[in-house]
């Protein structure tokens, strides 16, 4: 079954189509976006070597050149480096504003194209085709793109939204288990920021999602995807409600930046983390039901992600770095810190203005070090 779900941005709209076998039909869905039938794909070397030949000829089929732009895989490509290398070889390749490019990938390839298109020529429209899990009920969805800076995550970039997210499901029989686990993190995300129904559905049915389980799995995606189209047709801009979104980040990203954006921390397994994190805070600090903070712990946990730091690594985190990594952080206002933070489950709220004390506090009881 494919399912199409609009992100309602009035003349910017787009559909989200999710389902198996997409890929197959990715020239022809793609097709009414190349105006001159002209494509470049930027994709890492791991997505194309699997499903690059298919993909160059379904496009060829639909009487579409394309040229593909390949990168190394990794958090590491998402750099001031790696934007450089991929606009200096679109420019080569000469595209006007009337090309398109196709993001193939996960989320880097997805941030890094999606960043280089809202720049290249002023801006050049871009299709999301994502690859894996976090991909495709994340990052695929509502336009952030961004590159990495050794001062943090996701600080330099733009708001540029794609014409076109084609999630085919099939392409994630691929995916390592690893990657699946990291992108179930924000698929449990949805449920735990708000719809406590859906994290019900997921605690009796996690393990067959993470089994890609086709029905399980379609459901799950679908769901995501409705509950980020929703908000993101509110609050585009992140100026509100889309700020909840970013559940377990703020820790999460602490926790990257120390562990060096590499494969020694997923971003999937730092948000699982961070969102540990981030319900155990809010019950220290008395918002949040203490059995809530175990809840949302435990289901974490079945998913194998960690949800302690020292699931992270065994040597303690430095609690001042780690606050010094959060008042970078993208939601800080003016100095002062800004957490998502919970009342319950399926209740999330912005919390402005954090005590930094009381932060370092929480740090230190987690096994931080002073």
């Amino acid at each position: 079954m494919i399912r199409s779900i609009p992100v309602g941005l009035g003349a910017r709209a787009y559909e989200v189509v999710v389902g198996r076998g997409l890929l197959a039909q990715a020239g022809e869905r793609i097709a009414p976006f190349a105006r001159r039938r002209r494509v470049a794909v930027v994709s890492d070397e791991t997505v194309y070597r699997l499903h690059g030949a298919e993909l160059a000829e379904r496009l060829k089929t639909a009487g579409i050149e394309s040229h593909s732009v390949i990168v190394p895989p990794g958090e590491q490509t998402k750099s001031w480096e790696g934007l450089a290398d991929v606009s200096d070889r679109l420019l080569a390749l000469e595209l006007d504003r009337g090309d398109l490019i196709v993001a193939f990938g996960g989320g880097v390839v997805g941030d890094l194209a999606g960043f280089a298109a809202a720049i290249y020529k002023r801006g050049i429209d871009f299709v999301q085709v994502p690859t894996t899990l976090l991909a495709q009920v994340d990052s695929s969805v509502g336009g952030k793109t961004a590159i990495d800076t050794p001062r943090g995550k996701n600080l330099i970039g733009a708001f540029h939204q794609p014409r076109l997210v084609l999630a085919d499901l099939s392409v994630l029989d691929t995916l390592p288990d690893r990657e699946m686990r990291a992108g179930y993190a924000e698929v449990i995300k949805y449920g735990l920021l708000g719809d406590f129904a859906f994290f019900e559905r997921l605690e009796a049915d996690g393990g067959r999602v993470l089994a890609r389980d086709p029905d399980a799995l379609a459901a799950a995606v679908a769901r995501s995807v409705e509950m980020k189209a929703e908000i993101v047709a509110e609050d585009e801009k992140e100026a509100g409600r889309r700020a909840l979104l970013n559940l377990g980040h703020t820790f999460g990203h602490a926790l990257e930046a120390e562990t060096g954006y590499g494969e020694a921390l997923l971003h999937g397994e730092a948000v699982g983390a961070g969102m540990a994190m981030a319900f155990r805070f809010s019950a220290k600090l008395g918002l949040c039901p203490v059995q809530d903070a175990l809840r949302a712990e435990r289901a974490i946990a079945a998913a194998g992600l960690p949800v302690r730091m020292a699931d992270v690594r065994p040597e303690p985190f430095p609690a001042d770095r780690l606050v010094r990594h959060m008042g970078q952080d993208k939601k800080a206002e003016a100095g002062r810190l800004t957490f998502i933070l919970a009342r319950g489950l399926g209740q999330a709220f912005v919390a402005k203005d954090v005590d930094t004390a009381s932060l370092r506090d929480f740090l230190l009881s987690e096994g931080a070090s002073p």
